[in-house]
């Protein structure tokens, strides 16, 4: 694994978890995913719900590495799976009748991470 150009332990531990995860249940997703989480904060994703939106269909499985943001609409339920939400995303979701996970309850969920889109 590269080395990790963040500081917070939060998101080193997730990293770690990930790729972990990638290695013992042979889905090279969590490895993409953990690289994608330690990017330096200046590329660092934000996602506004527009964008899940408008790349998104009823039912989808979604991950996104880094922060949902609200601005935006989402019309069908969808999953959600991000390092952080904001609260008023988070409110729109599930409005919409959709739901947000963490990482950890996506992975035993879904340990191949297949039917898993990435979005940011």
């Amino acid at each position: 694994m590269k080395k990790a150009k963040t500081v917070n332990p939060e998101l080193i531990g997730l990293a770690h978890f990930l790729k972990s995860q990638g290695r013992e249940n042979e889905a090279e997703i969590w490895s993409d995913i953990a690289e994608r989480l330690i990017r330096p904060k200046r590329k660092r994703i934000a996602v506004n719900l527009s964008r899940l939106n408008r790349y998104t269909q009823k039912k989808d499985m979604v991950v996104v590495p880094g922060k949902v943001l609200a601005s935006g609409e989402i019309s069908h339920p969808i999953t959600v799976t991000a390092f952080a939400f904001s609260a008023r995303a988070k409110e729109k979701i599930a409005d919409a009748r959709g739901k947000c996970l963490s990482f950890p309850d996506l992975v035993k969920k879904n340990p191949k991470g297949s039917n898993v889109k990435i979005i940011g």
